[in-house]
């Protein structure tokens, strides 16, 4: 059985775990934990709900390919954050994109009109968990229900958020005496949008303060996003490509260095790592030469350095 969905955030090229375990977004460990015990009694293979071997089968893929990644991605310290960081970008992007959105199902589009939206949003995810494996063929129809008002839900909780409340005005108290004010006064200036420079540097902010704790991957999710909107920004690409070396991808790090240095040529982080990485790609090749080179004898490649190239390019042991 074919386990691709295509709807909801599964549309995004994201895995919606949140809908797999039919638990809301902002679900806590507690919830999650609770709501995968209750899935997994449901689905494992003596459950009394599993009679026929072919269901018995069914069941224990969904539970070992959906269910249980599921449960390991959002119960983990790290990759629970890394997961909702990529969440929050998806809800930025769902504001943007809202006019190109297409929903299937009726819940979701009357999530669009909800007045109160977490209380819909609870409700129709609470009511669709309750029947989300009875019918294992179904299984993967209600995770794309839930996809979808996950969906919904991000594309409002972000254009709320981005909405800013309206300035408060001054209370006037009977008796206090006014300033006098022109009849004609100037209407007050129209505040300008934020600069697309502006968001650029909170972008680099939060991936900068990423990198310090070692969380790479949310911090290439916020340069990726950085660049989207100023692609010819030399400390994105120096920034990003220090994210891909500290992954130990050399040749998406060495593009993206060669993009900074072409840009700002005085680039201290790409003119340090630039010629480190350079050396280390040309001795991937040789390496590659020598290995596969049937007169090679007795000859190995040398492995000084322990931890790769990636050990060798940030301190690995030297002879």
């Amino acid at each position: 059985m074919s386990f691709k969905i295509d709807r909801g955030l599964f549309k995004y090229d994201f895995i919606d775990h949140h809908a797999v375990l039919c638990v809301p977004v902002d679900a806590d460990v507690k919830e999650i934990r609770k709501r995968y015990l209750q899935v997994a009694r449901r689905l494992h293979p003596d459950s009394s709900f599993t009679e026929t071997a072919a269901q018995k089968q069914l069941g224990n893929e969904l539970l070992s390919k959906l269910v249980n990644p599921a449960y390991e991605k959002l119960v983990g310290d790290r990759t629970r954050t890394e997961y909702i960081l990529i969440l929050s970008q998806i809800g930025k992007r769902l504001v943007q994109e809202s006019t190109s959105v297409t929903l299937n199902t009726d819940l979701a589009k009357q999530l669009v009109e909800a007045a109160n939206v977490d209380n819909f949003y609870k409700t129709a995810i609470a009511k669709l968990a309750q029947t989300q494996y009875d019918s294992l063929e179904q299984a993967l129809q209600v995770i794309a229900q839930a996809s979808e008002l996950n969906l919904v839900y991000l594309m409002r909780s972000a254009g709320k958020a981005s909405a800013a409340p309206p300035p408060a005005q001054p209370k006037v108290q009977s008796g206090t005496p006014q300033p006098n004010t022109p009849k004609n006064p100037l209407p007050a200036p129209t505040p300008a949008p934020p600069k697309e420079d502006l968001i650029v540097e909170q972008y680099i902010r939060r991936a900068q303060s990423l990198i310090d704790k070692n969380q790479f991957a949310p911090a290439k999710v916020e340069l990726q996003e950085a660049l989207k909107l100023e692609p010819k920004n030399s400390r994105c690409h120096s920034l990003i490509a220090m994210v891909y070396l500290r992954q130990n991808q050399l040749k998406m790090a060495k593009i993206h260095f060669d993009n900074a240095l072409k840009l700002d040529p005085s680039d201290e982080t790409a003119l340090q790592w630039k010629p480190k990485i350079d050396k280390a790609l040309g001795q991937q090749i040789s390496d590659h030469k020598v290995t596969s080179s049937p007169n090679n004898g007795d000859k190995q490649p040398d492995k000084s350095g322990s931890g790769g190239l990636f050990g060798g390019l940030f301190g690995g042991k030297k002879k």
